[in-house]
């Protein structure tokens, strides 16, 4: 059995894994999004904006801050221990202040505000370079079939993408 994790590399190796496995997220956001840090219910990530990222007004589209919504939501539950972060049912995005232009950074943090056995609630916050509030966000997953491929909380399945000791 693979050993026990701490939040932060836990969520990590998460989403390693879904750059690996997934279609979207390595082609959309790649090597320009990554988790700054992560405690339990909580993970803060951040995005260097380019110009895959945005529309044509050169600034972040808002379906890249979408994704991210979607992306944070997932890493909020995989910060509760776990790994198969579940399926969405529902996925929400205000648009608040301009999320930056190509060569900025947009911070996000995301929270599980309430993990069941069935579905998990998670809200996400961006911040732009400025500092101001950009969009939030709430996603819904439902993780019945997570909770059950998840032995023991913060430790990844046989043959998962631990991420490496920093």
């Amino acid at each position: 059995m693979a050993p026990k994790l701490p939040p932060l590399r836990f969520v990590r190796s998460v989403l390693k894994s879904f750059m690996a496995e997934s279609g979207l997220e390595p082609r959309l956001l790649g090597p320009h999004i990554r988790v700054t840090n992560a405690v339990a219910g909580k993970v803060d990530f951040e995005l260097d904006i380019t110009k895959d990222h945005t529309n044509r007004l050169k600034i972040i589209h808002g379906g890249t801050i979408a994704s991210m919504v979607d992306l944070g939501g997932s890493l909020a539950v995989a910060s509760m221990g776990v790994y198969a972060t579940g399926v969405s049912t529902d996925l929400n995005v205000t648009y608040l202040s301009g999320g930056g232009k190509v060569g900025d950074k947009i911070s996000g943090s995301a929270v599980c505000d309430k993990m069941g056995k069935t579905l998990a609630y998670t809200s996400v916050t961006f911040r732009n370079a400025k500092g101001e509030l950009a969009a939030r966000g709430s996603h819904t997953k439902y993780v019945t079939q997570a909770w059950k491929a998840q032995e023991t909380p913060f430790i990844p399945p046989e043959g998962a993408h631990v991420e490496e000791d920093e």
